[in-house]
């Protein structure tokens, strides 16, 4: 349907809680459209729906040209030991830094046809998985920095031009 802006850094939507989805109706397919649509874009990993400004449990992801989405998606799995991954965030533009992540996730959800659904990976696809889940749990990637990094990127986004 469309490719929607996304909501930047100071923006509540991004620090609330998004709500489950209870029922599959013409609304719920059009955010899906418009997260996969949005996601598409090149250097787009994953678009929460907080991002577009809905505060509603779904993302979609597009990693290794893999495009998909998740409805009410819930990080049942993390294994590994955390370590430091360069990150970005699209509402968070500009910035990118090294966040503590786990090298393999696991998230459960279902799809529009209410099929349950097991996205599964390690590298990029679970760091994606972490990221746009805890989008959806009303937490940014700054919250996974060191508290020194984290300084450094509270100073760059007071700084940055779209502030």
């Amino acid at each position: 349907m469309a490719v929607r802006p996304i909501r930047l850094f100071g923006d509540p939507v991004l620090r609330s809680a998004s709500a489950p989805i209870d029922d599959i109706d013409d609304g719920i397919r059009a955010l899906v459209r418009d997260l996969v649509d949005t996601v598409e874009l090149p250097g787009r990993a994953g678009v929460a729906a907080p991002q577009i400004g809905v505060g509603l449990r779904a993302f979609s992801y597009n990693i290794d040209g893999d495009i998909g989405y998740v409805i009410n998606p819930v990080l049942v799995d993390v294994s590994g030991e955390p370590e430091l991954v360069g990150e970005g965030c699209l509402s968070v533009p500009g910035l990118w830094h090294e966040a503590l992540r786990h090298p393999h996730a696991t998230v459960t959800g279902v799809d529009l046809d209410g099929n349950e659904v097991v996205l599964e990976g390690d590298g990029l696809l679970a760091q994606a998985l972490q990221h746009e889940t805890d989008h959806l749990d009303g937490k940014l990637y700054l919250d996974r920095l060191p508290a020194e990094t984290r300084r450094i990127a509270m100073r760059e986004i007071r700084e940055s031009d779209w502030f």
